[in-house]
């Protein structure tokens, strides 16, 4: 296990404008619960069965990086053995071990950006929240039922989870069958749907006149300097899932560096709900912008209105005030996602903190999600911000006193 001791040497810059790595100390954070968060993230990936073959946590407060650690392994299985129901090992030469710069597979994070890149437009006056989507897609079938852009992104269109996109023969018939779906449930109900979001997809390509991707990389990625977050494929990327049917819906073998989800893979790997591939030092860089009212550095993807607009409860795209994933971070206005390939982010406006957790708890195969190592990651920076507060109280001798 790496030193601790780093956590408190602290220096060097990350190339992320206007963030810095630095001591939990100068971020206004306790240093002993940063301590605790490596040493349990580190637990995670340990032993025959872990939550996640391997993991990358990047926390911060303010312009100041407290943590950036990686433990485990972005490549550990050679496959999976459904007899033992256990990973076949690759030999310790041939694992690659996680490092801070792994990219992953971000799966349901893509709607963050989705999220953004549509409220761009409605901050640009090309696109209305609440207008609704038969204005835009005429020929879709939701046209019929009223569904507005705005329960698009706040999942209370009452369309279905998904649709099995990855079980047609081509891109047309692919194109046939989300045109022709309808809510199943009547709009204003809540129901998570992938749909959702590649709906906003089409949206988004039908007023701009761009693809997805290309609106991504040059509405967000490209002016914060997050040049290694990116649809696939993207070599090098933490392996995901020896992907078979039965307990796949697609025949693909171990996966690295293309799109676990099988829509997104069907789709050609660039989807409104997946797709993405990032390092956490990206999605760091992501995060502060957020916090930081829309900018970071001199590069500005929102104004501090539309970013409001983004993250005020229920959230545009984004989660709010979810402790299965947040834990003691939910309650004054948090935000962020989940992804089914074991990521997670965190931002809170209310204490100027982040939290990413990236890792491949699909690796080997897909096992029923468990969120309590995200939430309990969330909580260990929520408890990190009190016990700097408390530090405070006690008086200017305190390590935790200091807030860059």
């Amino acid at each position: 296990m790496p030193s601790l001791e780093a956590l408190d040497r602290g220096g060097g810059e990350l190339s992320a404008p206007r963030l810095r790595r630095d001591t939990p100390h100068k971020a206004g954070l306790d240093p002993e619960e940063i301590r605790r968060l490596v040493r349990e993230v580190h637990d995670l990936t340990a032993g025959e069965r872990p939550w996640a073959a391997g993991a990358v946590v990047i926390a911060g407060r303010g312009p100041v990086i407290a943590v950036a650690e990686a433990a485990g392994w972005a490549v550990r299985y050679a496959s999976y053995d459904p007899g033992t129901d256990r990973g076949v090992e690759l030999p310790p030469d041939a694992r690659v071990p996680t490092t801070v710069d792994t990219p992953f597979d971000l799966a349901s994070l893509t709607k963050l950006f989705t999220a953004v890149a549509a409220v761009q437009q409605i901050e640009r006056g090309t696109l209305d929240l609440d207008a609704r989507v038969g204005a835009y897609l005429p020929e879709f079938r939701v046209a019929e039922h009223g569904v507005t852009v705005r329960q698009l992104l706040t999942h209370t269109s009452g369309l279905r989870p998904e649709l099995p996109l990855y079980d047609c023969p081509d891109d047309a018939s692919r194109l046939a069958m989300l045109r022709a779906e309808r809510p199943v449930n009547a709009p204003g109900t809540r129901t998570y749907s992938d749909l959702n979001l590649l709906l906003v997809q089409h949206v988004l390509e039908r007023v701009t006149g761009r693809p997805l991707d290309v609106l991504i990389h040059d509405g967000i990625t490209r002016p914060l300097g997050m040049g290694a977050t990116r649809f696939g494929p993207c070599p090098g990327a933490a392996a995901t899932e020896d992907q078979r049917r039965p307990w796949a819906r697609a025949d693909r073998g171990m996966l690295r560096g293309e799109v676990h989800d099988e829509n997104a893979w069907a789709l050609g790997g660039v989807a409104g709900h997946a797709g993405l591939f990032s390092t956490a030092s990206d999605l760091a860089v992501f995060c502060r912008a957020l916090l930081a009212g829309g900018s970071c550095g001199p590069a500005r993807i929102l104004g501090p209105g539309h970013v409001e607009l983004l993250l005020a409860p229920p959230g545009l795209g984004f989660a709010v005030d979810q402790p299965w994933f947040m834990g003691e971070l939910a309650g004054r206005g948090a935000a962020g996602h989940t992804g089914f390939t074991g990521t997670s982010l965190v931002v809170d406006p209310a204490t100027d903190t982040f939290v990413v957790l990236l890792a491949n708890t699909v690796h080997p195969r897909r096992r029923p999600p468990d969120s309590r190592p995200r939430a309990a990651v969330a909580t260990r920076l929520a408890r990190a911000v009190r016990g700097a507060a408390r530090g405070a109280a006690r008086g200017p001798g305190h390590r935790g006193t200091h807030r860059a």
